[in-house]
């Protein structure tokens, strides 16, 4: 499964990707708001094998944000589906990303959340000194629905992920 957007798409984890998400996860300029892994590649590897059953049972989805040309450059994670909702996150972008990657795999992620899986609204939480991240999410139309000693929790409705995107459209389209 592929989605596409102007300048990045997104593709299902492979086994292969391992070093490249661990080259993310240990790198200080991306896991800042992350929790921490241990830089083992071989771990990576298991994760993701682990992972892909949930994939085929559709309990979580981990992507490959990549440029069009197929240069990686982030990752991103749909996991917690719980009633209409879906929770993202392991959301990494790294300096070979487009100049609106963040904004096109945000709705990408959205597309799939709500098209693919067909699911109203998500629920994602963002570490309180995140700050860039909770005002990109605010812009979006998420509001804040609760806190705890990290985070910020947010929800958003495909309404409001629509309504943005028509009004952002032409940084899309």
């Amino acid at each position: 499964m592929i989605l596409t957007s102007k300048t990045v798409k997104m593709r299902l984890v492979e086994e292969s990707d391992a070093e490249f998400i661990v080259g993310l996860r240990v790198d200080e300029k991306y896991n800042k708001h992350l929790s921490a892994v241990t830089g083992d590649v071989e771990a990576q590897v298991n994760w993701i094998r682990r992972y892909k059953a949930d994939e085929a049972d559709k309990l979580q989805f981990y992507f490959i944000i990549e440029r069009l040309d197929g240069t990686r450059c982030g990752t991103v994670r749909i996991y917690d589906i719980v009633g209409d909702s879906f929770c993202w996150g392991s959301w990494i972008l790294n300096e070979e990303k487009t100049k609106y990657a963040a904004l096109e795999s945000a709705f990408l992620v959205y597309e799939f959340g709500f098209e693919e899986l067909k699911l109203s609204k998500s629920h994602f939480d963002v570490r309180k000194e995140n700050e860039k991240v909770i005002s990109f999410h605010k812009k979006m139309g998420a509001v804040k629905t609760g806190e705890t000693d990290l985070d910020e929790l947010f929800e958003i409705s495909k309404k409001s992920v629509l309504e943005t995107k028509q009004r952002l459209s032409s940084k899309l389209l």
